[in-house]
């Protein structure tokens, strides 16, 4: 039996199962009709994954009593053949389909006398039509995959070679350093969801972490270095770093900002005069909203700084955040005694295996700094939020919870386009009604 991954490889694309469809369809044209939907052509926020999906659900009938064939493309168009007999329900779901993408610019600024949303065919008369229209398809989609492999072979090279790149060295970082003062890195700052979770996986925001990806910023700027084979050369980098994410963050046109936010800087950072100027230019209301992230190794390599630092951005009305905690050093970092707002644990599946001694002392850190006040961060999978949840924590970080968080809003995405066909249909029976 073939492996999953190796299996899929040779799953047919749509694309390839609705040319072989139409080619089989040649010998059984007559009283076969055709429809395709160009949800290509929509902006890009109204053919997410979840529109896509809605749209198809409005087939799941006909396709069912065996009425028609539906086929749903890379590029989000749909292809619907069905028998003479189902046209007028056809048409139907057509229109309900169109009425959930009514706000979409394309059909609001649609003139009477043209239909960009449809196009429909009739199978015995426009075959050659249809056929020439889809081999066109597969001739840009094979076009599309071939690029698509290019550009994936091309970062696997670049990331092994950034892996086992060139170590970093003062000059390389001093003329990183030249480029980041000058460079707009508003595309390189990233966000992720400090989130609670309930029993059934369903996320709550808490506050959002900003900061620019290291992976991405070596892309852009030094391909081919290992920016993290030095650890004082890096400190310095992250220092440059921290007064770019300062600059950015008082730009509210430069990066999109809502709800309570954190950023990662260095102690040092704290006590420079650039933080001084980003405070003088913050609104005091904003302070509140604003969580310091510091890391563990960097407060203990000098706790007095850290010390007049934490008590300075405190008393401003900051929060701060004590970060890359693992549960053998969390003992050693009191919370309380430290004075910080809240700490951030990594997760790590050896955890689970810890035996129950382990769990009980985890349980018992846990209570100690506050269960809200404990973060676990890394998360990646349902694993950890699990075993997070059993030693009462509450508060949950990473790739996992950033899925959570997106099928969250697919589902009310879902629940709110099915409402508005609901309503469609009420009131197209209304109007049938007088």
């Amino acid at each position: 039996m073939a492996e999953p991954d190796k299996a899929s490889k040779h799953v047919p694309s749509q694309e390839k199962l609705l040319l072989d469809y139409l080619q089989r369809l040649d010998e059984h044209r007559e009283n076969r009709k055709i429809v395709h939907l160009h949800l290509s052509k929509l902006k890009p926020y109204n053919r997410r994954e979840h529109h896509v999906q809605a749209a198809v659900n409005g087939f799941e009938n006909l396709i069912q009593g065996m009425f028609g064939q539906l086929f749903t493309l890379k590029n989000n168009d749909i292809f619907f053949f069905f028998t003479d007999n189902a046209t007028a329900q056809t048409e139907t779901v057509v229109q309900k389909v169109r009425f959930l993408f009514s706000d979409d610019p394309m059909l609001e600024d649609e003139p009477p006398n043209e239909n960009r949303f449809s196009t429909w065919y009739d199978a015995e008369d426009q075959y050659e039509e249809v056929l020439k229209l889809v081999q066109n398809i597969m001739k840009v989609e094979e076009a599309s995959k071939s690029r698509q492999q290019t550009r994936m072979d091309a970062r696997s090279a670049l990331k092994t070679r950034q892996k086992e790149g060139d170590p970093m060295t003062p000059e390389i970082l001093a003329r990183v350093e030249a480029v980041l003062e000058r460079a707009d890195l508003s595309n390189l700052m990233r966000r992720q969801f400090v989130c609670g979770v309930d029993r059934q996986m369903i996320p709550e925001q808490s506050f959002s972490e900003m900061f620019i990806s290291i992976t991405d910023l070596r892309e852009t700027l030094t391909p081919g270095t290992n920016l993290m084979s030095n650890r004082w050369l890096f400190q310095h980098l992250t220092e440059a770093l921290d007064l770019r994410v300062l600059s950015l963050l008082l730009k509210s046109d430069a990066v999109a900002i809502s709800g309570d936010i954190s950023f990662n800087v260095n102690v040092a950072t704290l006590l420079s005069k650039e933080f001084q100027d980003f405070d003088d230019n913050i609104a005091a209301s904003k302070r509140g909203s604003m969580i310091i992230e510091l890391q563990n190794v960097d407060v203990l390599s000098d706790l007095g700084a850290f010390l007049f630092a934490r008590e300075y951005v405190q008393d401003k009305g900051y929060r701060v955040c004590l970060d890359g905690l693992s549960y053998e050093t969390m003992p050693m970092m009191d919370r309380e005694r430290l004075g910080v707002d809240l700490i951030k644990l990594m997760w790590n599946p050896a955890m689970v295996d810890g035996g129950p001694d382990m769990h009980k002392n985890m349980r018992a850190m846990v209570k100690k700094a506050g269960p809200s006040r404990v973060i676990m961060c890394r998360v990646d999978n349902r694993e950890a939020i699990d075993f997070g949840q059993s030693i009462g924590i509450g508060l949950f970080q990473g790739h996992f919870v950033e899925s959570l968080i997106a099928e969250d809003n697919r589902r009310r995405e879902l629940l709110r386009l099915k409402r508005r066909m609901e309503r469609s249909e009420e009131e197209a029976e209304e109007e049938e009604g007088l």
